[in-house]
Parts: structure tokens; C-alpha cells; sequence
């Protein structure tokens, strides 16, 4: 379901904006409306009021839990099931953040990641997108967004950003605390800026290095590195809200010297922090983590050039919980 077609629907029912409005807050900020106490009885139209159940079902229905895996404290990782029965996967994640899939599989093909080992099956809906938050602030609050689980959201542009729109205006989260993550693509650029709500930026970089990050991100766009940055710099400068590059650590990979030295040539001066993500065992992938002292060291050099950066712990460790792992498993019967 698209929010588009939502949005239709209730028109056709008789929906004014101020009952759209209603109605769009009530769904994504998970509370309602007594009826026994009749005031949608007296404010929605009568046609409107007779399709309320046949809505709230079919919304409902958008996202269901399939099986919740708690982590470590504040984080649990959500199979969640959709109305065709396809399977993705959201993350509770400590302070009340969500992570939310935009696709169901992934064609960028990462070699780290599962999520796109079996390539991408369908886009989500707008609307499915926004389930998934639904379906968490059922379980607590939520006051941040990541678009970073299952899928590439540059591939799923227009339903992307038509939930941000919604959980901007109507979901009661602060346009910042609404995180767009990508391997980069120009056409991202260009449509961040034009909406009413422009949400913070994060870049899958994980390599300085040309080649290196075409071999990682094997059908990501060949932008180049420096281009892909200017551009990012530009979109935080006009946001005020500083790009987040994410960068997974892979032992005598990615964790050298030179790409040390690649990032303060990058990312001095700019508006930017670096999140490390060291890696979280993948089945079949014989990647591993470089030592917390490398790593420990790695941030304090760039501290000392001037670049914050941050280590984030892949949420999921010890139910070996990484993208797409619940979702592989549950498909092939594991």
C-alpha cells in the first residue's frame, strides 16, 4: 500500500484534510479515537466512519511481528511479516531509535551483508514502510528513524521519501532524527532538498579507495568518491545536520593506514562523523573484526586530524542477529 492511495481512499470516503490529518496522526502515532465516546461519531463522515474498520484492518495488516530476538540492552531485532507474507526485518535500537527496511532483499549486493544475497525481491510501500514504525511504537516509543535495514532506499526513492514526508509532518519525529542511508546516487541529491521535510544524511562509504569500494559494494553507482562527498557536504551545510558515514571494519580490508590517511584527505573539515561498525558474523562469510585496540586506535587518529568518529556496535551480536540473517533463516528453514 502507498500513502498516495491511503490518502485517495479517504477522499473518496469524504475525508477533508482536517480528517486525513486525524486520521494520519492517530495511525502513525499509535493512538485512537474512543467510539464509545462518539467524537469521530460527530467528526468524520458517515461514509468515512462506516469504512473505519475495514482501514484499520487492512493498516494493521501492513506489518504483523512474525518474532522478536532481543540483544544486548535496549535492542531487538523484529522479523516482521507483511500482508503477502514477505519477510523483513526493523531493530529496536537503544534511546528510542528504529531501524526499518525499505525493500525486501537488496540489489546493491554488499559482500559483507546478507540482506542482498538473494538480490531484491520487491520494493515496500510506502505505507509498509511506515508500518514498521507502527508496529514498534506498539511495543515503545519511538523518536528516531533509520532508513538502514533490508534495501537500498535511493532504489525505493519515491516510497522513501513519501514516509518521510508522513513521519515528519504527521508522526511526530524531528526532521533530524530522520536518518536517509545510501551507497550514494545522484538522483538522492537532488530530491533530499525538495521536500518539506529534509531528513539527515548517512553514506555507506567503508572504503577511500576506489576499486576497493566497487569490489565491496559491487552494484552500487560508480560516483566519484570525491564528487559523492562534495555533494554530501553541500546537503549537510544546507540541513545543518552533519553526514554520517557509515563504514564497516573489515580485519586487512578496510582498517589500513592508507585508508586512514584517505579519510582525514576526505573528510577534514567537514561537516561529517565517521560511524564504525565492526563486523558482525555473517554465515558463509569469512570476514572478520579487526582488534578493539585497532579500532580504538583508528578513531583516535582521526580525532587527532580534527574528524569525530564514533564506533556503533552492530546491534545483535550474540544471535548472530546481522541484515537479513532472521529473514534467511526463517526462509530456508534454518
Amino acid at each position: 500500500m502507498h500513502i498516495t492511495h491511503l490518502r485517495q481512499r479517504l477522499h473518496e470516503l469524504g475525508a477533508k484534510p482536517c480528517h486525513e490529518d486525524r486520521m494520519l496522526r492517530s495511525w502513525t502515532q499509535v493512538s485512537s479515537y474512543d467510539r464509545a465516546h462518539s467524537p469521530a461519531e460527530s467528526f468524520f463522515p458517515l461514509a468515512l466512519r462506516n469504512e473505519l474498520p475495514a482501514i484499520e484492518a487492512e493498516l494493521n495488516g501492513l506489518a504483523r511481528l512474525r518474532s522478536e530476538h532481543p540483544a544486548d540492552a535496549g535492542v531487538a531485532r523484529l522479523l516482521v511479516e507483511l500482508a503477502d507474507s514477505q519477510l523483513v526485518e526493523s531493530v529496536l535500537l537503544p534511546r528510542g531509535g528504529l531501524c526499518v527496511s525499505t525493500q525486501v532483499g537488496c540489489a546493491v549486493g554488499c559482500v559483507f551483508c546478507m540482506s542482498g544475497r538473494n538480490g531484491l525481491l520487491r520494493q515496500l510501500g510506502s505505507a509498509e514502510i511506515v508500518a514498521q514504525v507502527v508496529l514498534a511504537r506498539r511495543r515503545r516509543a519511538v523518536g528516531k528513524v533509520v532508513f538502514m535495514g533490508m534495501g537500498e532506499p535511493a532504489h525505493n526513492l519515491d516510497n522513501v521519501m513519501e514516509a518521510i514526508e508522513l513521519l515528519g509532518t504527521h508522526g511526530n519525529i524531528g526532521h533530524k532524527n530522520l536518518v536517509f542511508s545510501t551507497v550514494g546516487d545522484l538522483r538522492v541529491f537532488a530530491r533530499l532538498t525538495q521536500g518539506t521535510v529534509k531528513p539527515a544524511l548517512a553514506i555507506s562509504l567503508h572504503s577511500t579507495d576506489a576499486a576497493l569500494r566497487a569490489q565491496l559494494l559491487p552494484r552500487a553507482p560508480q560516483i566519484d568518491i570525491e564528487e559523492l562527498v562534495e555533494l554530501s557536504e553541500t546537503y549537510a551545510r544546507a540541513s545543518s545536520y552533519p553526514v554520517q558515514y557509515q563504514w564497516t571494519l573489515l580485519e586487512g580490508i578496510n582498517d589500513s593506514d592508507a585508508e586512514l590517511a584517505g579519510m582525514v584527505r576526505l573528510l577534514a573539515g567537514k561537516y561529517a562523523v565517521i560511524n564504525f561498525i565492526p563486523f558482525n558474523a555473517v554465515d558463509g562469510l569469512t570476514y572478520r573484526r579487526p582488534s578493539s585496540e585497532k579500532i580504538a586506535a583508528m578513531v583516535h587518529t582521526l580525532k587527532q586530524h580534527g574528524i569525530l568518529a564514533k564506533i556503533r556496535e552492530s546491534s545483535g551480536q550474540e544471535i548472530e542477529g546481522a541484515c537479513g540473517q532472521l529473514r534467511a533463516r526463517m526462509v530456508i528453514g534454518k
